[in-house]
């Protein structure tokens, strides 16, 4: 038995760490005339390391990525600074034409993935061995660090995990502070439905993006988004702290129209007319705003304060009053609510400060039929069309071509 010997070459290449491992020294049996026949061995495996030796700053989730030519990979070991072994697996990469990669002509790519995902500010150690024909082994090390960020950051996002809204609500990511590289994030955010859609991004704020489709969503919809945060660098040295995943249902489709022209308010559940009431609307001292409002939330009992957007109580026009059976439709102010004061111009004239004015009873049912993300389309109102000055849920006033150059990948 000839016994196995390691060789090791080293060159780098394109950023990686390529070794080329050969077997030991050759012998020949000798032939009945005396001389030698020649012999032949296979070559060397090569096998290149991704990161490389002494890299710093890598992202957490940068793949470990080996690629070995005329050979196997081996075992592969990752270890952190303090000596342990972390956790992981290896499997041949897919073949991607597209992707770049200074490996040699022909070489097989495989991945070391962590069982979880690496940390920030670490340091690790990669130690692989890949064998060629002969099995004569080549060993490669390398030693790396991740990003030691700045500050990290995890958005707030809506609707909640596990809640049905209606057809109207868009997803909303929220940030604590303004994202420098948007593209970046944006292309991290994944969401898939169980009716396709259109839906794109818009960056409604330098902290705040929007999901949508070109009309409201389908009905009876599951909605996911997978937003990979972890490892993202966000800008200015802020990076992503954790992956999160919202699963939420879109339920029926509740669709009502608020004529403010004809001063009628009519309710469409799964595009049936089920409800047609006498209303009453903004005064033209106070229009209602015209557009797409999105349910946002319902109170039974409210106190409305005409001091929340700047009219002390006290003042020509001011009021504080106790409101039952508000559905709020949007965050400057509009709800659509019970008025038992203004039963005699509801269906004829429009005199409240914004809102949209029922009886008692017609509140309390329109309350009890609404969820949060059905859809009131006020209409020919002399008031403006909802802008940004109006909260936080203006999205579908916005075109849909507006909406998808607000897009960061766009």
């Amino acid at each position: 038995m000839r016994a196995r010997q390691r060789w090791a070459a080293v060159a780098v290449a394109g950023g990686l760490v390529l070794l080329a491992g050969c077997t030991g020294g050759s012998s020949s049996s000798g032939q009945a005339d005396g001389s030698s026949a020649p012999t032949s061995e296979a070559p060397a495996a090569q096998l290149a390391v991704s990161p490389t030796d002494g890299t710093a700053d890598v992202s957490p989730t940068t793949p470990v990525q080996l690629a070995v030519t005329d050979g196997a990979i081996g075992e592969v070991t990752v270890t952190d600074a303090a000596g342990t072994v972390v956790p992981g697996a290896v499997a041949e990469a897919p073949a991607d034409p597209a992707a770049p990669t200074t490996a040699a002509p022909g070489a097989t790519t495989s991945v070391w993935t962590p069982t979880d995902p690496l940390a920030y500010g670490t340091t690790y150690t990669v130690d692989a061995t890949a064998t060629n024909a002969d099995d004569a082994e080549t060993d490669a090390s390398t030693t790396f660090s991740t990003v030691t960020p700045a500050s990290v950051t995890t958005p707030s996002i809506g609707p909640l995990d596990g809640t049905t809204v209606g057809v109207g609500m868009p997803i909303r990511v929220f940030f604590d502070q303004p994202v420098t590289d948007q593209a970046a994030v944006e292309s991290h955010l994944l969401v898939t439905s169980s009716t396709p859609t259109d839906g794109r991004w818009n960056w409604v704020s330098s902290s705040e993006v929007h999901f949508r489709p070109s009309t409201y969503w389908p009905a009876n919809t599951t909605v996911t988004l997978d937003a990979d945060l972890y490892g993202v660098d966000t800008g200015d040295g802020i990076w992503g702290e954790k992956d999160r995943t919202v699963t939420f249902t879109v339920g029926e489709k509740h669709v009502s129209v608020a004529d403010a022209g004809s001063h009628t308010l009519t309710v469409y559940d799964s595009d049936q007319v089920v409800q047609t009431y006498p209303m009453s609307a903004g005064s033209s001292e106070n229009p209602t705003r015209n557009g797409a409002h999105v349910v946002l939330e319902k109170y039974e009992d409210i106190t409305m304060d005409s001091s929340t957007f700047g009219l002390a109580v006290d003042a020509a026009g001011g009021y504080r009053t106790d409101v039952q059976y508000a559905t709020r439709i949007s965050n400057n102010g509009e709800f659509v609510h019970a008025a038992p004061w203004s039963v005699g111009q509801q269906g004829s004239s429009n005199v409240s400060h914004g809102c949209i004015n029922l009886s008692t009873d017609r509140a309390q049912w329109f309350y009890d039929f609404s969820q949060p993300g059905d859809v009131v389309e006020v209409v020919n109102s002399i008031g403006p069309t909802l802008s940004p000055v109006d909260g936080d849920i203006y999205d579908w006033a916005i075109p849909w071509d507006q909406w998808v150059a607000g897009s960061a990948l766009s």
